[in-house]
Formats: structure tokens, C-alpha cells, sequence
């Protein structure tokens, strides 16, 4: 507190000149202790404490319920010429609606809700929460400890993306049906349990007010959704899913936010989140105001916004949303819309010192945290260290891997054979960055099909064809991520205002598919050839690449040391190949662990052994006989 060290003490103290200090220069970490709502005690009184960041604003002042939202009421001090506001209102308690009311240069009174608030009111309803999130007894330690002690690069990642409001619902009023966090965490950790998966990405749990954003336009940064419960709550959920072995990652949203009147837009009745610039401070495409990043307090309020629920929350990493919207000031806009920079490039510097500070710090306060990057451009050297001239990303989306497997997976399997390329393009730059594979949200809205639903063929080969699309991406280096639905064969396209069709997962297909799935999933955190070297040749061989005529692709993945290394075989045609011959590395036993008409092999089932023959093939010096049906897949292991 303030009045320790000799600072110089105004208003309440409870910031002190240091905080203001800090805050000024972008590196006040824990800045959403001291800005926001607090339950404090003062002058012997208990009560709350606000301070909110206006340097624009005549006067502020707290509104709420328990002073009939009268801006006279409890009007705020002004902080030297930090632009900082603060007040403290005694006797005030925990769950209590208030805004500011911030009174603008141009005499305009504006209402709005607290940037730092850590509670929301539920939709349409705009007002902040009075909260205390103190006290949660946490019960995950040894995840903690086992978090921090890991390598991400080199452990097992394989993503259930969710979007909480449309993943189940419950058949009442209240909420619209919505699952409350702790139902949630019950269902969907039994759920992501049995079929293998390591990670939750939680869609949209930061508050917004508007279903159809998905949770990508933000009002409340420091605030899980009201829609599933309070702050509390939220924590429950990590710890669960926690206990149960599971991490969660978040999406994050540093890249823009929505003009709504109670959001930050013109916060103190001036551009103050935002570029003043129109040219720099809005997305044409999206309405969307952006974040200045040249402002100190700005990137403070992001940055510390990523470590509030990095540490307040335990969650296991970030997402970054629509990284190249930031990098680029020419993103979406034409020519006359846009400022280059200082050199007279189309790059944000701003952005790109933002993404070094905002990961530097990560790395060394996160415990193990990551920070993963959807950038869907050539961007170079995302995952590389700042040091060395990159972002200091954790992960980067493989955008372009995405675009060609779909591309190809949507292909008649009779024109595959001409697209060959777009299946092993990904292979000649997957050791440039540490990628995820992922078929996320993006890919089964806006009239793009489900992915059941892209593939070609009758009803039975689809679920054929994505069988061995699955095996293929799970196979290639790279962690793994995949949407809701997508694991069982959801037919209609995703939409957030309705559950997911979870009783076709009693009929046949579906059913198959999403045993297919599990059991991939679980070959996959079994095996550390899987993903110990993802990022390094190493890891990967290519059998036969060239293949092209057959549509047939076979590769070996390898563990680091050298042991239970696999072997791929996926078909991508309706064509039956009895006669397959397989090139494979060494002499001895070639066990099939899976293949799409039986799935995964248990020990008591004796799977079938192939025993490898002196003879050159695939350039390869041994070789095996391996029967592949229609659309056929094999997955075997050999030491």
C-alpha cells in the first residue's frame, strides 16, 4: 500500500505514485488489482474501492442501484495528471450493478461499464458486478507443478474446441437452456476424458453482448460470461477439468472491440482504447474499433488482461485471435484506408512489440502458459524467440495446412490424383514453426458444410472418407484440434443458438466415426512418436510421397528415441488394393494398431503382425504385404 517507502500519497493512497508510475510505462502486471472494483477496508470502513482509467474526462462518477444510478452521488477524485479516477464507497457489498458515468469535454454524460470489472450483468442487461474473486480453494496443484515443468513443444496437444453455449443444453427457461459452468465442467470432462482429448478451447467466455460475435467483440475482458455463471464458478471449472487431467485454453481477443455504447469506444467520450485515427483505429470489415497499442496503458490493460487469467484463473493458454488483423495496417482495408509506418511498410510495429512484451512476459510469469498465434498469413518466425527476431509465440494456427487438406478432402477421390500436392505441401515447411493442425469453428459456418457434409461420395463414404482425412491429420506433425461435432459426424452446420445433434451419435456411422476418432486420439497421447518431435525431420519420413496415381500416402512417425516408432498408410479412394506392398525401414514385425473397418487392435484381440521381407520397395530395403480396403487406413508399430 501507499505510504510505505515515503510516496507521496493523494485521494486514498490506494494507488499509489509507483501504480501510476507503472501503469504509465505499460508494466504494472497486477493493474487490475488496484483499477476496477475492490472490496477494501478504509478509515475503518469496509466498503468497496473504484478507480477507473479517463484521462479525457470533465468528472466521473460511480452509478449504481445503491444510489439510484445519480451521478451526484458518489462522484470520483482525479489522481494528479495520471487520468486516473477513484473513489471508495462504504458499506457497499459484493453483487451490486454499477457503471461510470463519465462526464466528456463536449458536456455529454456517458455510461459506462467498468474495463476492469471482474463480473457482469447477463444480457441485454450492460451494467458491471461488484465482485470479490478471493478465497477459491484451488485443488490442482500437482497440475500446476506438472504444467511448469513441461515442454509444449514436445508433450502431447490434441484440442476439443467448444463453444459453451451451443456444445449441450438443458431443457428450462433459465438462461435460455444454457449449462451453467458447473454442469459443464461434469459432462464435458467425462466426455473429453473418454475420447482422449488433452485440452478444452473455450470459445467467447470473456463477456459481449451480442450471441452472433461468438464471444470475438468483447466488452467485458476482465469478466467470464454471465451466460454460464459468476467468477466463482468459472474457477470451479478449470479446477475440475483440472483434476481430471485436462487443460483449458481460452480465447483471447487483443485485436479489436464492438462500438457498443457501454464498451470501451470512445471510453471517456475521446478515442482512448483506441487509434484516434480512423485508418489505424477500425476495422472496415468488421465495425470494430482497434486497440492503440502505441499507448502505454493499452497494451498494460491487454497484457495484464492475458496474466489476470493466466493466474487468477489457472488457465493453460491463450489464443490469439486474428493475430494478422494486427500485424498488418493494411488488413482488410484499401488503398487510401490505411497509414503505413514509420519506413513505409504495411507492418503495425506497435502490434509486433505488443506480441514480444505480451510473450516475453508469459514465458516468465506464466508458469508454463502458452500463447498461440491465429495467423493465417506467411508471417515469419511466429513461434521464434524475440531475440532472435520472432513473436515469441507458443504455437502457431497451420492455416494453410487447413486450407489445402479440406481443399483436397472435398475433392471427387477420381480428381484427388491431380491434387496429390496439396496433402504434402504442408511437409516442406512444417519444421519452420511449432503448428497445430486444426479444423476449428471457422470451417463448418457460413454455408461451408459440416465436415461430414464436405466430403464426397454416398452417405457410407463420407463417413469413409473423413475416417481417412482424420488418420492423415493425425498422423502429420503438428498438435491437433478439432470442433465440436466434427468427431462424431455433425450434419447440419454449426450454430450457436442450438445444441449439437448429440443423438446421432446412437446411429451407426456416426456412432463408428466417433469410435474411430477415440480411438486415434488415444494412439496418439499413447505414443510419444506421435508428438515428442513434431518440429524436426527426425520425427517424420516420408515412405512414399509421390504416390499420386493411387491416392495412397505413407510416411513413419518417430519418438525421439527411436522406439515404437509408427507407420501410415491412408488410401483416399474407393478402390480396393489387396495386393498392397509397403516399403518399410528394417527387418522383423510390423503390429497393425488400427485401420478403418476394425479400429483400434486390443492386446487380447491378437492383431494382425506382418513380417517384413528382404526386397526394395518405396525405396525402402524391406517390404510388407498390406490388404487395403476402399478408402483403407493402418496405423502399425514397430521398434
Amino acid at each position: 500500500m501507499a505510504g510505505k517507502n515515503n510516496q507521496k500519497i493523494t485521494g486514498t493512497g490506494l494507488i499509489s505514485e509507483m501504480d501510476r508510475y507503472l501503469f504509465g510505462q505499460g508494466t504494472h502486471y497486477e493493474i487490475y488489482e488496484k483499477l476496477g472494483a475492490h472490496p477494501r477496508k478504509w478509515k475503518g470502513k469496509e466498503g468497496f474501492y473504484f478507480a477507473v482509467w479517463a484521462p479525457h474526462a470533465v468528472s466521473v462518477s460511480v452509478v449504481g442501484d445503491f444510489n439510484q444510478w445519480d451521478p451526484e452521488a458518489n462522484p470520483m477524485t482525479v489522481l494528479d495528471t495520471s487520468g486516473i479516477y477513484e473513489c471508495f464507497i462504504p458499506d457497499l457489498t459484493a453483487g451490486q450493478l454499477y457503471k461510470y458515468a463519465v462526464t466528456t469535454k463536449a458536456g455529454k454524460l456517458l455510461f459506462k461499464a467498468d474495463p476492469y470489472a471482474y463480473q457482469a450483468e447477463f444480457r441485454p442487461g450492460t451494467a458491471s458486478i461488484t465482485s470479490d474473486i478471493s478465497g477459491f480453494k484451488w485443488g490442482d496443484d500437482s497440475w500446476m507443478k506438472k504444467r511448469g515443468e513441461q515442454i509444449p513443444e514436445e508433450s502431447p496437444m490434441s484440442i476439443y474446441e467448444v463453444h459453451l453455449g451451443s456444445w449441450k443444453k438443458k431443457n428450462r427457461p433459465e438462461k435460455e437452456g444454457y449449462y451453467t459452468y458447473k454442469e459443464a465442467a461434469f459432462e464435458l470432462a467425462e466426455y473429453v476424458k473418454t475420447m482422449g482429448y488433452t485440452h478444452v478451447e473455450l470459445m467467447g467466455i470473456a463477456e459481449h453482448p451480442f450471441d452472433g460475435s461468438w464471444g470475438y467483440q468483447v466488452t467485458g475482458y476482465y469478466a467470464p460470461t454471465s451466460r454460464y455463471g459468476t467468477p466463482q464458478e468459472f474457477m470451479y471449472f478449470v479446477n475440475y477439468l483440472h483434476k481430471k487431467g485436462i487443460g483449458v485454453i481460452l480465447d483471447w481477443v487483443p485485436a479489436h472491440f464492438p462500438r457498443d455504447a457501454h464498451g470501451l469506444a470512445d471510453f471517456d467520450g475521446e478515442p482512448l482504447y483506441e487509434y484516434a485515427d480512423s485508418r489505424k483505429g477500425e476495422h472496415p470489415d468488421w465495425g470494430t474499433k482497434v486497440f492503440d497499442y502505441e499507448k502505454h496503458e493499452v497494451s498494460n490493460f491487454l497484457i495484464a488482461n492475458a496474466l489476470y487469467w493466466i493466474k487468477e484463473y489457472h488457465i493453460d493458454g491463450l489464443r490469439v485471435d486474428a493475430v494478422a488483423s494486427m500485424l498488418y495496417l493494411d488488413y482488410g482495408r484499401k488503398d487510401g484506408q490505411w497509414i503505413a509506418n514509420k519506413y513505409g511498410g504495411n507492418q503495425n510495429l506497435e502490434a509486433i512489440e505488443f506480441f514480444r512484451h505480451l510473450n516475453s512476459i508469459v514465458k516468465t510469469r506464466g508458469n508454463g502458459a502458452m500463447v498461440i498465434a491465429e495467423e493465417s498469413t506467411a508471417w515469419p518466425s511466429v513461434t521464434h524467440a524475440p531475440e532472435d527476431n520472432g513473436l515469441g509465440f507458443t504455437f502457431k494456427w497451420n492455416m494453410g495446412w487447413m486450407h489445402d487438406f479440406l481443399e483436397y478432402m472435398k475433392l471427387d477421390p477420381y480428381f484427388r490424383k491431380y491434387n496429390h500436392n496439396k496433402m504434402t505441401f504442408g511437409l516442406t515447411y512444417f519444421t519452420s514453426e511449432n503448428f497445430i493442425l486444426v479444423l476449428s469453428h471457422d470451417e463448418v459456418v457460413h454455408l461451408k458444410c459440416s465436415m461430414i457434409n464436405k466430403m464426397p461420395g454416398y452417405y457410407t463414404d463420407k463417413f469413409a472418407n473423413l475416417k481417412a482425412g482424420y488418420t492423415f491429420m493425425f498422423g502429420h506433425p503438428g498438435k491437433k484440434l478439432l470442433f465440436m461435432g466434427q468427431d462424431f459426424g455433425q450434419l447440419h452446420e454449426w450454430d450457436e443458438k442450438v445444441s449439437l445433434d448429440w443423438h446421432l451419435t446412437e446411429e451407426d456411422e456416426h456412432k463408428s466415426l466417433q469410435a474411430y476418432v477415440r480411438d486415434l486420439l488415444h494412439i496418439y497421447t499413447k505414443y510419444p512418436a506421435m508428438y515428442e518431435a513434431d518440429e524436426d525431420w527426425e520425427g517424420f519420413q516420408w515412405i512414399n510421397a509421390n504416390d499420386g496415381d493411387r491416392s495412397i500416402f505413407s510416411f513413419m512417425r518417430r519418438a525421439k528415441d527411436l522406439k515404437k516408432s509408427l507407420l501410415f498408410v491412408c488410401s483416399f479412394t474407393p478402390i480396393e488394393r489387396p495386393d498392397y506392398q509397403l516399403g518399410v525401414p528394417k527387418k522383423g514385425t510390423y503390429t497393425l494398431l488400427l485401420d478403418n473397418k476394425h479400429g483400434l487392435y486390443q492386446p487380447s484381440e491378437k492383431p494382425p503382425v506382418f513380417r517384413a521381407v528382404k526386397q526394395e520397395c518405396d525405396g525402402q530395403p524391406y517390404c510388407i504385404n498390406l490388404p487395403l480396403p476402399a478408402y483403407g487406413t493402418a496405423i502399425l508399430r514397430f521398434t
